[in-house]
């Protein structure tokens, strides 16, 4: 039986048989298609989770679950055209249908970054000494604080590793021994996991120097203070697409003037006023991606931020990319940050 046809199920078909379908195979999602094969919905274990909460019991049909209108491709359509459409909507799995809506085929994100992301070191600076968290960083560094039961830097480390990253690197410096002891060489957690030991404040880059080998292929590196549903396959794959010498994650953020805002001309004369207008601007998310020979753009010493070797970046070599990250991403510089993140948490990942 092909891998396509073992995801293909009839509305009938209960849910407990897809759940069983949707586990055993690899795609994570079954397909409900009618007696010619057109898709009539997909289903996801998040799916036949959300139906057991409303009551609907495991000897119903599939059709109680499934989502009545996803997101398809036409057939012929580009590789780069279905990864677009995915990254946009924010979806891992992508039914191909023909002119009569017919299922010929199914793509999933797994199988198109299964190597991409295999060669990536990933960096995480966990250096800091977490000052705004105070008194809480007195004794324990802040990527160590604990959300929902787990350090913040294990749960970024549990993510990406479900994605299929397994090479990390932690730079650390303030309570150094603490990461060490919490993750050792990473085996518990089913990844490798290697230390960068920072003598002083290197600051968001400078740890970047003390890497023991050139990589041969880009680095993705995030600050350690970060919760964050980022898929990073969908970042990676957005830099090798641009061909730039570094990518940075950036996020809308809307603030609201409190004041009415006057616009003067050269004369001094009002030319507009807008009463407390809302503004837009992007922010720096504090993920990037890095092209290896960038590192050698960094000062020879001392502290080194990650502003500063973009603008080298773009003074030097090319103008980078920008990914604009929309998954949930919050940066943990406060007490009330902390709290929203353990509030959040339990839905962040389902």
């Amino acid at each position: 039986m092909s891998v396509l046809s073992n995801i293909l199920v009839s509305p009938e078909v209960d849910m407990l048989q897809a759940l069983l379908r949707i586990e055993q195979g690899s795609a994570q999602i079954v397909l409900v298609v009618d007696g010619e094969g057109r898709l009539l919905g997909t289903v996801t274990d998040g799916d036949v989770r959300r139906a057991i909460l409303r009551g609907v019991r495991l000897d119903a049909s599939v059709a109680t679950a499934m989502n009545k209108c996803p997101m398809t491709i036409e057939e012929g359509a580009s590789q780069e055209a279905a990864i677009a459409l995915m990254r946009e909507r924010i979806i891992h799995q992508l039914p191909v249908v023909d002119a009569e809506r017919r299922v010929v085929g199914l793509i999933t994100l797994d199988a198109v970054l299964r190597t991409l992301r295999a060669d990536t070191t990933v960096v995480l600076m966990a250096g800091g000494l977490g000052s705004r968290l105070r008194p809480l960083t007195e004794s324990t560094p802040k990527p160590l604080l604990p959300i929902g039961g787990r350090p913040l830097l294990e749960i970024t480390i549990d993510n990406l590793a479900r994605q299929g990253f397994g090479r990390f690197l932690l730079s650390v410096n303030y309570k150094a021994d603490m990461f060490r002891e919490h993750f050792g060489n990473g085996q518990r957690f089913g990844v490798e996991i290697d230390y960068l030991k920072e003598t002083e404040q290197l600051g968001t880059a400078g740890a970047l120097r003390l890497l023991p080998s050139r990589p041969g292929t880009p680095i993705l590196v995030m600050n350690g203070d970060i919760l964050t549903a980022l898929d990073a396959r969908l970042l990676m794959l957005h830099h090798r697409e641009h061909g730039a010498p570094a990518t940075m994650c950036v996020r809308e953020y809307d603030w609201k003037v409190p004041y009415g805002v006057v616009s003067i001309d050269e004369k001094g004369r009002l030319t507009n006023f807008e009463e407390k207008p809302t503004r837009r601007e992007f922010v720096n998310a504090g993920i990037y991606v890095i092209a290896p020979e960038t590192i050698d753009l960094l000062p020879p010493s001392g502290a080194a931020d990650m502003p500063m070797l973009f603008r080298r970046i773009a003074e030097g070599l090319a103008l980078p990319a920008v990914y604009r990250l929309r998954e949930y991403w919050l940066d943990i510089g406060h007490l009330d940050d902390l709290h929203r993140a353990r509030d959040e948490l339990p839905s962040l990942f389902q």
